[in-house]
């Protein structure tokens, strides 16, 4: 999506808002001895509350209202019965429309205590979001961003998974670019355009880079069973600092 009004940006502003509140409310909330899919109803009720719709359930028909990942599945996890448990690695991710406007952000933890080896790759998930965020401005070449997470990554001594990505989004949960990827492609020259909607979601690894499908249909976990963390966050690009709608 390219933003063209005032009340585009409102919109988005406002989604983006309720996902990254979604989002907090859930992380906060994660104690050992709950099970994902009571951590889901959380999501659900502060969804439901601001009058947002879960963006799997609307167009996926997802069992869930959001995704939650535990280690070493990364993504598209399904809630369940699943008991939490302490030094567990999860990531959860919260998309979500209202007025016809969506937003996607995402984040990964440690459950309850201190797990070194978890706390620097989360870190460095961190730092690459925010660096490839700083990079996603007018006028540059969508692989910028790419070059800018597998900087990080090397820089920390990690490597990137390579069959997610990041997504052009806005009226649609995705839209073109199709893909943001998370490693420099030398060919991939798309420009970045004044208002251009993005998800953007580093997802780093200890392992090869690569995930599979569970037999559940959905949750996609690393091909070595290795952990990963992702961090994500909807911008809008300018010329200037981006605007982050999920902040």
């Amino acid at each position: 999506m390219i933003v063209e009004h005032e009340e585009d940006i409102a919109g988005l502003k406002a989604i983006g808002h309720i996902c990254a509140g979604t989002l907090r409310t859930m992380m906060e909330a994660v104690q050992p001895g709950m099970t994902t899919m009571e951590l889901d109803e959380i999501g659900r009720e502060v969804l439901d509350k601001a009058g947002a719709n879960s963006a799997p359930v609307s167009l996926y028909k997802f069992p869930g209202i959001t995704c939650i990942s535990v280690s070493p599945v990364i993504a598209h996890g399904i809630p369940s019965d699943h008991v939490l448990r302490e030094g567990q690695l999860i990531n959860i991710d919260v998309s979500a429309e209202m007025n016809g406007y969506f937003g996607d952000t995402g984040a990964s933890m440690v459950v309850a205590m201190h797990v070194p080896e978890y706390e620097k790759i989360i870190a460095a998930a961190k730092s690459a979001l925010e660096k490839a965020v700083q990079v996603a401005r007018t006028g540059q070449t969508i692989n910028s961003i790419g070059k800018a997470v597998q900087g990080v990554a090397r820089r920390n001594g990690y490597g990137v998974i390579y069959d997610l990505t990041g997504h052009g989004i806005g009226r649609h949960l995705h839209e073109e670019p199709v893909q943001v990827f998370n490693h420099f492609k030398p060919r991939d020259r798309y420009v970045l355009k004044e208002g251009l909607v993005l998800a953007i979601e580093p997802f780093l690894t200890t392992g090869k880079g690569h995930v599979v499908e569970e037999a559940d249909g959905w949750s996609l976990r690393t091909t070595d069973r290795t952990i990963a963390a992702q961090f994500e966050h909807t911008i809008i690009v300018t010329k200037d600092e981006p605007i982050i709608l999920t902040i």
